[in-house]
């Protein structure tokens, strides 16, 4: 999980680079695309086809469209209509989400670790994000609206891979999830990748599109999915607040956007926070 939260942090620069020569919409549906094809083979290759009960198919599919298509709808649709610095504080809801789901569903025990871990990481997290000014407007509303909409499907996602039968390894919850919520994300953006001049992106672009695809979604969700069997949900959900320190650390060595005072405050809390989770 500290491997992801690196790759997720440093995914948003990749990302931005890769969005200023392809429209949002085009670079989700050809990532989706890409990673869920990546991610159907890796099964077939180490697993084999396995006939799923009922039940657990429409479970995975039902979990594949929240943790994938809806998620990554409004995300990418909610960054077009409003700040980053608001995307990066509203994202940040998913830690306290997890938990509180979790626990009210009584999939987790809210631990004395697990609370305490939080009472440092959120406010750690908010003093990362906040720094960058974000600024809550008429103009913004729907944009901050959709990004919480995002962070709560991907609490619910999380909380929903807990219901999962032990016996489906992390391999195949991720390809299940992947191939079931690809196709809304491909066909939502399919008009503007039809659009597309391919002459007109460089390969730089292209080469961001095929990474983010390959390692933060396909790797990336591979380890989420075994951290939440084996360690569960909320203190995985955990690993999402150190993301922005990874991201403003990133962004100061790729655009030179220098962290402030206040975000080495804020990722000290995140990193005791982290620390704190991991006791039993």
């Amino acid at each position: 999980m500290l491997a992801v939260m690196v790759i997720w942090g440093t995914n948003y620069t990749v990302v931005k680079e890769s969005m200023d020569a392809m429209p949002a919409l085009a670079f989700m549906s050809l990532r989706f695309a890409l990673a869920a094809l990546a991610m159907g083979a890796l099964m077939l290759w180490f697993e084999g086809w396995k006939p799923l009960p009922r039940a657990t198919l429409l479970r995975l599919t039902a979990l594949g469209i929240i943790g994938n298509t809806l998620y990554q709808l409004c995300f990418m649709v909610g960054m077009s209509h409003t700040t980053a610095a608001n995307s990066a504080l509203l994202g940040a809801a998913s830690p306290v989400l997890v938990p509180l789901l979790a626990g009210v569903l009584g999939l987790d025990k809210m631990t004395r670790s697990i609370l305490l871990a939080l009472a440092l990481a959120v406010p750690g997290m908010l003093l990362v994000v906040s720094s960058r000014g974000p600024s809550m407007s008429a103009e913004t509303q729907l944009g901050d609206l959709l990004i919480l909409a995002g962070s709560t499907c991907w609490a619910l996602y999380t909380v929903g891979l807990r219901s999962l039968s032990s016996e489906l390894s992390p391999l195949r919850i991720t390809a299940m999830t992947m191939l079931t919520g690809a196709p809304g994300a491909v066909l939502a953006g399919l008009p503007t990748v039809l659009r597309l001049e391919p002459s007109s992106i460089g390969p730089g672009a292209w080469a961001g599109m095929i990474y983010s695809a390959l390692i933060p979604l396909v790797f990336g969700y591979f380890i989420w999915n075994r951290s939440v069997q084996q360690v569960g949900s909320s203190r995985t959900a955990l690993y999402i607040t150190g993301m922005p320190v990874v991201a403003a650390l990133t962004a100061w060595a790729v655009r030179g956007e220098r962290p402030t005072p206040i975000q080495a405050v804020g990722a000290t809390l995140i990193l005791a926070g982290q620390l704190v989770s991991r006791r039993r």
